[in-house]
């Protein structure tokens, strides 16, 4: 029924009668990639235990503070009892009990669980430094090397290929024992800090040069399309550009390189530490504990088991998780 334009109706009453109408909704690439990713039931799963793995590598003080021991405190000895005259528990199961829930460590006493804890929290902080530092190097070279091309070009090229043809694990190895000889020498111990600083450095120096290269290719095909074309048209800088057309639409390649990366720098550090030129006891990391659990395998299985679950869980989270994100960001890519 049409309503009339009288005195007791004027046109603010009718312009102020808002009819509820429901049209598509506008989405933005975040969400459309948020919804595609929701989708993905074995991401979300993935999601859910690499977040579980740094909220206890993160909260470990807190962890420690609730379960009431530290990763340095012997807290069995042959003296009250726990441990043999040789060092491994007497209790079976590697001492698992309500007050070690996770066993004990064998020769040391330590508490087996909050051990692991302050582990995964080593591991983690290494990898995450060098992830960070990767993609930084990683973006800054290869966006230089694409955009800018000639010389530059070819100069980040031959330096990128001939990183990758040194076998990096090998050179690691070789290296470190030279960079700490100074320390070797004297026979004082090599502090954590050069460890921790050693491990970061050279996982560096040999991963930046996927990312180089991987966005490299990108702003090679970036460069040539209608916006950027534009822009250079308006007169934009080449700083402008790189980071206002370029950078933009390289967010997904970066994305998925760092989620991919981390566990294969988890297994790195935990390697290098098992070989023995990474961390070192007493400090809490997940390949010392691996090291460790490999020498006492014959007699005690049980301290083993527990790193070598947790790290295999991780890694296969974190990259069933990378699989998803680059899904989810790029549903058109082929895997």
């Amino acid at each position: 029924m049409a309503t009339l334009l009288t005195d007791e109706n004027p046109p603010d009453a009718v312009t102020t009668a808002k009819v509820d109408r429901k049209g598509p909704l506008g989405r933005s690439p975040g969400q459309l990639a948020w919804l595609r990713f929701k989708r993905d039931k074995t991401g979300v799963v993935a999601g859910i235990v690499v977040l579980f793995f740094f909220a206890v590598g993160l909260g470990a003080p807190l962890i420690s503070w609730l379960y009431g021991k530290d990763p340095y405190t012997p807290y069995a000895t042959p003296g009250n009892g726990l441990l043999t005259d040789t060092g491994f528990p007497i209790k079976p199961n590697g001492g698992i009990d309500s007050q070690f829930w996770f066993g004990i460590e064998p020769h040391t006493g330590r508490d087996v669980l909050i051990v692991l804890v302050y582990g995964i929290r080593t591991s983690l902080l290494i990898s995450l430094a060098v992830v960070l530092l990767t993609a930084i190097i990683g973006t800054v070279l290869g966006v230089t090397a694409g955009y800018v091309g000639g010389r530059t070009d070819y100069i980040i090229s031959r330096i990128t290929d001939t990183l990758l043809s040194v076998p990096s694990t090998l050179f690691m190895l070789a290296f470190m024992p030279v960079a700490w000889a100074g320390y070797l020498a004297t026979g004082q111990e090599v502090p954590l800090w050069v460890r921790a600083g050693s491990l970061i450095g050279l996982l560096t120096l040999f991963g930046w040069t996927r990312n180089a290269r991987l966005l490299r290719g990108q702003v090679f095909s970036l460069r040539e399309r209608e916006f950027v074309e534009a822009a250079k048209v308006t007169g934009a800088s080449p700083g402008r550009i790189i980071f206002r057309e370029l950078l933009p639409n390289l967010w997904t390649p970066i994305l998925v390189l760092a989620t991919l990366d981390l566990p294969g720098y988890v297994t790195a550090e935990a390697a290098l530490s098992f070989l023995g030129v990474g961390i070192k006891d007493p400090t809490p990391d997940w390949g010392v504990m691996v090291q460790n659990g490999a020498g006492l395998i014959s007699s005690d299985i049980t301290y083993l088991v527990f790193p070598g679950l947790g790290m295999m869980l991780f890694v296969l989270a974190f990259n069933l998780l990378g699989d998803s994100v680059r899904d989810a960001l790029d549903p058109k890519g082929s895997r």
